[in-house]
């Protein structure tokens, strides 16, 4: 299930939006304010960002572009400014898209299901072509050396979310609040112990890891 972040502080409409989206398998988390949006996103993995222009104390064009230094997530501003300035200089700054309030949320959805399927084609794009890890999203499957992993769903998620990561650092933290089926009071451990599961399954040796290494203090990367 995708994750929307929905950064609106017109509470009401948020709501409307948030309840026609959830029936459409999105899971959308809505935040009021910009400071705390910023920081939720930055903590937190979602896949498509919804923003408000108006906000209190920071504008959401300046949200945008803070937004945009650190993460290629698509943006979709949603605004009651028709403004074509506003427009040019919020797709200048970053945005994806944009939206004039009022709409129907049926073109929301639309735009929503078009950035995320781009989003993918682009994913699948910059995979590593030697990589020994394919993952099939539709299948719910991942290929190691052309063959399927038997995974449960915690290992398939971590080991997906490892592999999206191309080679970089993951902490245990950013893993148990990340991964859908690992609940929160998930522990550091029990996080080692699906690392080891998965591990086994490749044939590896923890010892003298090819793929998945321990960072010392941070976590795992796994490396093509």
């Amino acid at each position: 299930m995708a994750k929307i972040l929905m950064i609106e502080d017109d509470l009401e409409l948020a709501e409307i939006l948030s309840e026609y989206l959830q029936k459409n398998n999105y899971n959308v988390t809505i935040i009021d304010d910009p400071y705390l949006g910023l920081s939720t996103l930055n903590t937190n993995k979602f896949d498509l960002v919804i923003l408000d222009l108006t906000l209190p104390g920071l504008d959401g064009l300046q949200l945008c572009k803070e937004i945009r230094k650190n993460n290629n997530i698509p943006i979709i501003i949603s605004s009651a400014r028709h403004d074509i300035t506003d427009k040019v200089n919020a797709l200048e700054n970053g945005a994806d898209d944009y939206m004039p309030k009022p709409y129907n949320p049926q073109e929301l959805l639309a735009r929503i299901r078009s950035h995320l399927r781009r989003e993918s084609i682009k994913i699948e794009r910059e995979t590593p072509q030697n990589s020994d890890f394919e993952v099939k999203d539709f299948e719910h499957e991942i290929l190691f050396k052309g063959k399927v992993l038997s995974l449960t769903v915690a290992e398939y998620d971590i080991l997906k979310y490892l592999i999206n990561k191309q080679g970089g650092a993951v902490s245990r933290e950013e893993l148990i609040y990340n991964c859908e089926s690992i609940n929160e009071d998930t522990t550091n451990k029990s996080i080692d112990v699906i690392i080891g599961r998965i591990r086994a399954k490749i044939g590896e040796n923890p010892k003298a890891p090819r793929y998945i290494h321990a960072i010392r203090g941070i976590g795992y990367k796994l490396v093509f």
